[in-house]
């Protein structure tokens, strides 16, 4: 890594546009990533968020804007920011039919590197996965199948990955898995620009948000800040019974009350949002 390319954002997009025949999709795009954070793109179905993944990943190239990763411009150098990234998609790549050490050491050979069985070790120990590690694929829950995904894209160390919509069809507990991991992905210095449509998802993960609707970018800050749009908050005294998440996480033994007592809470005008899916 370069230091002028340290020292700026990860990712830096500009007036992004791209259209599919006389559909926009994406109407003038702005962002800046910085390096070792995870950044969340936050919209509903057909907001245009894959297409803006597949153009900073360089599988489409952008009609206007210009947009750049890891200090490389994505259609000028088009195979620096395949080096530099690594992509996972709405569903798990893994090979079914392959252990999950096979996984790894597999990709591992395909990128021509040193070692691939260290590799794999490494990898396996890093997203708790070597108890499992000789058993095929196709045995492993959905949490395991992601986490064995992602760890298969980080093989060559990309300093910048891209998850698209890593949690879909993911249970509940599986959901949490993922979050854990991605959390430690930017932990270990890795930039994660993330798409979901589900609230929750980018609540719990990103140091940013940014709202993508109907191809543009609407608003852009942290948690804080976009709280702050809103009209402060009226504070009233109920009794707060558990949630569904509280009863879940209780009953499966990780962190969260069963029960609750009553408590000052705080609420506005309109019902909370945060673990509801964007449509």
């Amino acid at each position: 890594m370069a230091p002028a390319q340290a020292l700026g954002p990860a990712i830096r997009v500009q007036g992004i546009e791209k259209s599919f025949k006389d559909v926009q999709v994406l109407k003038g795009v702005d962002f800046e990533v910085a390096a070792g954070s995870i950044f969340a793109l936050l919209g509903s179905n057909g907001a245009g968020k894959t297409t803006l993944v597949r153009i900073l990943s360089t599988l489409l190239k952008p009609d206007a804007g210009n947009a750049a990763v890891h200090g490389f411009d994505v259609t000028a150098n088009p195979g620096d920011v395949r080096g530099s990234i690594s992509l996972t998609g709405q569903f798990a790549a893994v090979d079914e039919v392959l252990t999950g050490r096979e996984n790894l050491v597999l990709i591992a050979k395909i990128r021509h590197l040193k070692d691939p069985a260290a590799i794999a070790a490494g990898l396996l120990a890093r997203f708790s996965l070597t108890e499992a590690a000789d058993r095929k694929a196709s045995t492993y829950s959905g949490g395991m199948r992601r986490r064995l995904d992602i760890a298969m894209s980080l093989i060559g160390d990309p300093p910048v990955i891209f998850l698209d919509e890593p949690t879909t069809g993911l249970d509940p507990q599986a959901r949490i898995e993922v979050w854990q991991t991605v959390k430690q992905l930017a932990s270990n210095g890795t930039t994660v620009l993330l798409t979901t449509q589900y609230l929750d998802e980018a609540e719990q993960l990103a140091d940013r948000i940014a709202i993508l609707h109907q191809g543009t970018i609407i608003q852009n800050g942290t948690l804080a800040e976009l709280k702050r749009l809103l009209p402060p908050a009226k504070v009233e005294y109920i009794e707060k019974q558990p949630s569904l998440e509280d009863v879940f996480l209780a009953l499966v033994g990780d962190s969260g009350q069963a029960g609750a007592e009553p408590e000052a809470v705080e609420r506005t005008g309109g019902s909370a949002r945060s673990g509801k899916e964007l449509r």
